[in-house]
This record gives C-alpha cells, structure tokens and sequence, in this order.
C-alpha cells in the first residue's frame, strides 16, 4: 500500500480457502485475506459457523453480518455488521456464526 494510493477494501480480491475442519462447527465457511501493510489488511469469512483464538486487532466491519460470542474471557455476545469497529486482545476463544459474508479491515497491534 502506497502513500496517497487508494485501495477499495469493499471489492479487493480475496483467494478464499475452507478453515481447518477442528475449527468448523457447522457450514462450510472459507476465510481469506490480503496484507495491505505489515498491520493492516482485509479479512473475509463466509457464512457458517467456526471457532478462533484471536490476535490483538481492532477492524471495522465493511460488509455482511455476524455475531461473535466469547468462550474466553467470558463476555457477552457482539453483533456484527457494516460500521460496526471492534478491538479483540490476543488469546480470546471466540466463536463466529456468520450469516452474511463478512469483510472486515483489521489493524493488528
């Protein structure tokens, strides 16, 4: 990504590929993502339902629809969907049901 270089993060081509089955729990969802720089990127997840051990990242959700819940810490539920800005810290057990397709650009820290 270069200074002063516009980048649509809405329609960037992702090369999707299916999660490791130990992570599906139900569907049959694909993740993909692109580096823009060294922390930031554009993630997408298509719908089903998966588990993840996040990174530390704050993203804002471009597109589509999701709840996150959390296994560890215990927190309640998130809703996701356009707009949405989230900041997840390293080692949280979450669980991603996705309805929609969700496009998201992180900023990992």
């Amino acid at each position: 990504m270069n200074p002063g270089i516009v980048t649509d993060a809405a329609s960037v081509v992702l090369a999707l590929e299916p999660l490791p089955a130990e992570q599906v729990l139900e569907g049959s969802p694909q993740t993909g993502y692109v580096e823009l720089t060294d922390t930031i990127g554009v993630w997408e997840h298509t719908p089903g339902v998966s588990t993840d051990v996040e990174a530390d990242e704050v993203f804002v959700v471009l597109s589509g629809s999701a709840t996150v819940s959390f296994d560890d810490p215990a927190l309640e539920p998130i809703e996701l969907r356009a707009g949405a800005v989230v900041r997840l810290t390293a080692g949280m057990r979450t669980v991603w049901t996705v309805r929609e397709t969700l496009r998201k650009v992180y900023i990992a820290g």
